[in-house]
């Protein structure tokens, strides 16, 4: 085998073969699947792996086919349809190599109308990080011993709406589109194109012993503000890009900016967090207190906001204090409501200062004016 394996043209040829038959919704897409179906070559050389989540709000939006061609280009791929948790950790740790597990409709396990399935999501969950185990009761009745099983392993999956928080910021997330009238991919025919995508993962896997050295302990730098989980999350794809080099080290950072940021805003954070920030934003702004009649009103009055359909029913004084308390004041305690004069009578309401350790500590930076300060206001509103 050649030692002098070119490592950026071959990511070139990969990311080619997807733009074949994949309509990805960025540039930034293309270079992260392309990353990502390299990086399951190298598993054992990093600490994490990210799953690449395809997700999209409408059937016939390419997510499968994404799969398909993934299925192509990685090592011993499993298509995993409704798999139990079982089923996919003997897999992992059966000792024939590390599956790549390939989950389609994973909404049906995760979607609002799945049920319970919390094993699997800690299998998931687990099989993030390289230590990650399943632990597991084996033999019979009062023979049973635990037994640890490793959990660590690629991950791809695909499926309608969202996943649950705890999968989405260990993922990439692809938002996936239907097709334009415009956009034209070349028909997948498995008899055919499977071989052409076989014989790239088979340069991918020798390109992949050639750079095992390169990668193994590998610090890549991260781009501006990417830090924390998404820091953990694109860390092997960037030390793919950087054991690659040419163009690849630029376009992985900017793909992680473009990825990241759009994760950003998409994700909405708990319903708490939520609720704090839609009182910092929008109702409390410029106000240090406001009686809760007061901020329910504003609450339910917000168009695009949770809060008058809770359930069924509106935001209401006794739900909105139990949220509230499940935050600390900057004094340790409980976020409650406390008295406030308002003319003759005293209502209860909350009060701006207890809020803003919480807002601090939970909430992302709050939107920028747009409108610098007329002058001589001092930035009163």
């Amino acid at each position: 085998m050649s030692t002098t394996i070119d490592g950026a043209g071959l990511l070139n040829e990969v990311e080619a073969f997807h733009r074949r038959f994949n309509v990805f919704p960025s540039e930034a897409a293309y270079v992260a699947v392309a990353l990502w179906d390299a990086h399951a070559h190298l598993l054992d050389c990093f600490d994490s792996t990210p799953r690449i989540a395809f997700l999209s709000p409408e059937p016939g939006s390419g997510k499968t086919r994404a799969l398909e061609i993934v299925e192509t280009l990685v090592p011993q791929p499993m298509t995993a349809v409704n798999a139990s948790a079982a089923a996919l950790f003997r897999s992992v740790s059966s000792g024939n190599g590390k599956p790549t597990i390939l989950f389609d409709e994973i909404d049906t396990v995760f979607g609002p109308k799945a049920g319970d399935n919390e094993e699997l999501r800690g299998f998931l969950n687990a099989g993030h990080r390289r230590t990650g185990v399943t632990y597991r009761c084996i033999g019979d009745g009062g023979q049973q011993t635990v037994q640890a099983f490793p959990s660590y392993c690629a991950v791809a999956v695909a499926g309608l709406g969202s996943l649950p928080d705890t999968i989405l910021s260990r993922s990439v997330i692809i938002r996936m589109r239907r097709r334009a009238r415009n956009e034209k991919v070349e028909p997948f025919r498995a008899r055919v194109h499977e071989a052409e995508g076989h014989k790239l993962r088979d340069r991918l896997s020798a390109w992949a012993e050639h750079a095992r050295g390169f990668v193994m302990g590998a610090w890549p730098e991260m781009p501006d503000g990417v830090t924390d989980r998404p820091a953990d999350v694109w860390e092997p794809l960037l030390a793919i890009a950087d054991a690659v080099g040419g163009p690849w080290p630029e376009r992985a950072r900017a793909a992680c900016v473009t990825l990241v940021t759009a994760s950003r805003a998409n994700d909405k954070g708990s319903v708490g967090v939520r609720l704090l920030t839609d009182l910092r934003d929008h109702v409390m702004t410029g106000i240090d207190r406001l009686p809760t009649v007061a901020i329910l009103d504003r609450l339910n009055s917000m168009d695009d906001a949770p809060w008058a359909d809770m359930g069924g029913k509106p935001l209401d004084n006794r739900r909105l204090s139990k949220m509230l308390a499940e935050y600390m004041t900057a004094d340790n305690e409980p976020i409650a409501s406390r008295n406030i004069k308002t003319g003759a009578s005293v209502l209860k309401g909350y009060y701006a200062a207890d809020l803003h350790d919480a807002w601090q500590r939970y909430c992302p930076p709050p939107p920028e004016s747009p409108l610098p300060p007329l002058p001589g206001t001092d930035n009163l509103v």
